[in-house]
């Protein structure tokens, strides 16, 4: 079994498969190794070294010397050991070189299994190290089959898997077709290192955008997030480090050649690239364009906000199926709460009067309230005593019975509605005032629907620091 040429053939192997020469070296002294054990037993003392001048494996047999040899082929007489080493005593450990050739065929077969799993191991080890540190980049392929929806794809030194949740939507590929994909992770698997693609992820686009940008490779242009509902629309935002360097103008490139060609190969996937601020509240409205922004009221506490748009703007803000407004908040990372000034309005100025209610709380008790952010009987529920005595002339007492009415006033709202809803659960109309035969317009009841769902969102943030309108003007 001795290669005479061996040094030429490990060079070659780890040239071609990119395994480490030192790796396929100690691959074959281990089969080596075990081709000795499986012909000569486990018992017997063999090691195994590779002679860099030779170019040869040589495995050494060692025997301890004994006065009486009971296990053969682990002992040696003194006699015998004289014959190698004239020197040498009763202890001592002696080894010999043996001929590989007298290995056997089977022992062959095993060294020869031991070297081709080894080989797997070490092939698998490199394709791993050499992508592990690629994660995040773009890589070219060739699509190779088909598996499960899954798209396999030859990646040179390794297969890639493109799956089906990764693949953008109504994009097809057949055989043989060159793809671009984004390599998302790299998985140290039993049967080999999978390479995990997407087509779908935000980072694939901010990876295209990088590769068309010269602006952002050289660190000008600095791309500060991105969203994106693959095949219809994505939202990214940059920002310039240099006063002189429009951000989305270097994005856009000339005649808009740049983002053209990330469109195309997204297959027409519609790009909105937004100038980041510092200010959320502006960011905010720059990434709901092109709908026009009223105002905007923050809820930190939440990491919400809402949002006041014109009646005319409101299905822009929202876009189709709320797909604009959901964009936005992935880029934002802030829930975005998007109502229509008349829905802002009603909403306010019932609020107001919800407070105007409240026994023993006239006008200008209800002002001062209003002023200090406590916009509905709810909101004043909700209050603590040292939020309301820092309001003129209200003491510690008043800030207490206060905050009791309006809870007391709550819980009879609920009452209320729980009356209602078995009124109508058997039946009956809990309005006196309102029978079937109601004077009240179809048109006039279809509008009230309609301006009730006009807004998507309904969480409704505590409202903090903003301009609102004014009920009471």
């Amino acid at each position: 079994m001795f290669i005479s040429d061996i040094k030429r053939v490990v060079e070659q192997v780890s040239r071609d498969k990119g395994i480490d020469r030192d790796i396929l070296i100690k691959a074959l002294e281990e089969a080596l190794g075990s081709a000795a054990r499986k012909k000569f037993g486990n018992k017997v003392d063999v090691e195994v070294q590779y002679n860099e001048s030779t170019g040869e494996i040589e495995v050494f047999q060692f025997k301890d010397v004994a006065e009486v040899v009971t296990e053969p082929d682990i002992q040696i007489s003194l006699e015998e050991g004289r014959k190698l080493d004239p020197e040498c005593e009763i202890g001592d450990s002696l080894g010999t070189k043996m001929d590989t050739a007298t290995f056997g065929r089977i022992a062959a077969q095993s060294a020869k299994q031991v070297i081709i799993q080894k080989m797997k191991d070490a092939e698998r080890d490199a394709v791993y190290a050499g992508f592990i540190d690629r994660k995040g980049e773009i890589i070219n392929g060739i699509v190779q089959r088909f598996d499960r929806g899954n798209i396999i794809v030859n990646l040179g030194q390794t297969e890639g898997i493109l799956p089906s949740r990764e693949q953008i939507p109504k994009e097809s590929y057949r055989r043989g077709d060159r793809i671009r994909a984004l390599i998302m992770d790299v998985l140290h698997d039993t049967r080999g290192p999978q390479i995990i693609l997407s087509r779908t992820h935000p980072e694939f686009l901010v990876s295209l955008f990088k590769t068309e940008v010269p602006e952002i490779n050289e660190g000008i242009v600095t791309i500060m997030g991105a969203a994106r509902e693959p095949g219809i629309r994505a939202k990214f935002s940059v920002t310039s480090n240099d006063s002189d360097i429009d951000p989305v103008g270097a994005c856009v490139g000339m005649k808009g050649s740049r983002v053209q060609n990330v469109v195309q190969e997204l297959r027409g996937e519609k790009i909105d690239i937004i100038p980041w601020h510092i200010d959320p509240a502006k960011f905010v409205c720059k990434a709901l364009s092109p709908a026009e922004i009223s105002r905007v009221i923050i809820d930190e506490e939440h990491n919400s906000m809402e949002v006041i748009v014109p009646d005319e703007f409101l299905s822009i803000a929202i876009g189709k199926k709320g797909q604009n407004v959901r964009l936005a908040s992935k880029l934002t990372k802030w829930h975005l709460d998007v109502i229509s000034e008349t829905r802002y309005s009603n909403a306010m100025q019932d609020g107001y009067d919800s407070l105007v209610s409240l026994p023993d709380i006239g006008i200008s008790l209800a002002d001062a309230l209003y002023e200090k952010g406590f916009f509905s009987a709810e909101e004043l529920s909700k209050a603590s005593v040292e939020d309301l005595t820092q309001i003129r002339d209200i003491t510690e007492e008043d800030a207490i019975q206060l905050i009791e009415t309006a809870r007391a006033h709550m819980l009879s709202m609920d009452d209320v509605d729980e009356t209602s809803k078995a009124a109508l659960a058997n039946g009956e109309d809990d309005d006196p005032g309102t029978s079937e035969g109601s004077d009240v317009p179809k048109d006039a009841e279809e509008k009230s629907l309609d301006d009730e769902n006009t807004s998507e969102q309904v969480l409704l943030p505590d409202n903090a620091g903003s301009d609102p309108i004014d009920p009471r003007e």
